[in-house]
C-alpha cells in the first residue's frame, strides 16, 4: 500500500472519529461534556496552527544549516552566476 493511501486511510478514520465525538455520538468517558464542548471545536485550528508552526521552523533550520552542505552551496551559487550572464546576454540589467 502507498503511503498516500495509508495517510488517506488514517486520516479519514481520526476525522470521522473527531466528527463523531465533536457531534456528541461517540460520548468521552472520564471528561465532563462542557470541557469536551469548549475543546473539541478548537481542536482542527490548533492543528494548523501547529503545522504551520512547524513548517517555519524547519523551514527556518534549513536556512540555517544551509552552508553545512558546501556543495548544494557552491551548486547554486554557480547556477546564480549562470542566470546571471544568460540575462546579461540578453541585454537585461542585473546587478
Amino acid at each position: 500500500m502507498a503511503r498516500l493511501h495509508r495517510v488517506s486511510i488514517y486520516s479519514s478514520i481520526l476525522i470521522s472519529i473527531y466528527l463523531l465525538v465533536l457531534f456528541e455520538v461517540l460520548p468521552i468517558p472520564l471528561i465532563d461534556t462542557n470541557v469536551t464542548q469548549d475543546i473539541l471545536p478548537v481542536i482542527p485550528w490548533w492543528l494548523l496552527v501547529s503545522f504551520g508552526s512547524y513548517s517555519l521552523w524547519s523551514l527556518g533550520w534549513g536556512v540555517f544549516t544551509f552552508r553545512d552542505c558546501p556543495e548544494a552551496y557552491n551548486e547554486l551559487l554557480q547556477e546564480i552566476s549562470e542566470a546571471k550572464t544568460d540575462l546579461r546576454s540578453r541585454a537585461v540589467t542585473v546587478d
